[in-house]
């Protein structure tokens, strides 16, 4: 029989872990509905060729309205459980959904932000939100028994989807308001 030393304190890369992997529902929401609100907005108003400052403004607006609204419901949604945690616990997990809403979806709004990068932008915000939609989805397989890939790819599907379709009401938008103004 083999002796195994007593474990020591865990390690900072170990508590970081422990930390991620305890508030992992949290960070995926948010950060899921970050990028994909910010890029159904960039895409909305990108289909209805509206100007950039525009994307800039609501962009802005999507980041902070819904990045504290999703921190106040998730907040009060801990609080309505049967037996509610603690106002604190309840506002650590509604504080952490609202981080990783506002940090992942500063990213698509980023292309519009930088200087110099012309008619590109649509096209970068949109392959960076893909990018990160990946990334934040195979990460979860570092906390769950998913593989990276499918891990990854599931997230980047749903969120493709929400911006297609903002894209295309966007698009749809504009001509109606087009066609209203010709008549």
């Amino acid at each position: 029989m083999a002796l195994h030393p007593p474990p020591g304190p865990p390690s900072e890369q170990g508590k970081l872990r422990t930390l991620l992997g305890a508030h992992l529902p949290e960070i995926v929401y948010g950060a899921n509905d970050g990028v994909i609100t910010t890029l159904a907005v960039v895409a909305g108003v990108s289909g209805a060729q509206l100007p950039n400052q525009i994307i800039v403004i609501l962009g802005l607006a999507n980041l902070v309205a819904d990045g504290f609204s999703m921190g106040a419901s998730a907040l009060l949604s801990e609080r309505s459980k049967p037996n509610p945690p603690r106002f604190g616990k309840a506002g650590r997990k509604g504080g952490i959904t609202t981080m990783g809403f506002v940090l992942a979806g500063c990213i698509p709004l980023a292309a519009y932000l930088v200087p110099g990068l012309g008619d590109n932008r649509f096209w970068l915000a949109t392959i960076l939100a893909m990018i990160t939609l990946f990334l934040i989805g195979a990460a979860r397989s570092f906390f769950t028994t998913r593989p990276f890939f499918q891990a990854g790819a599931e997230m980047l599907l749903v969120g493709s989807v929400a911006a297609l379709f903002a894209y295309g009401i966007g698009l749809l938008g504009a001509q109606s308001v087009a066609e209203a103004r010709a008549l």
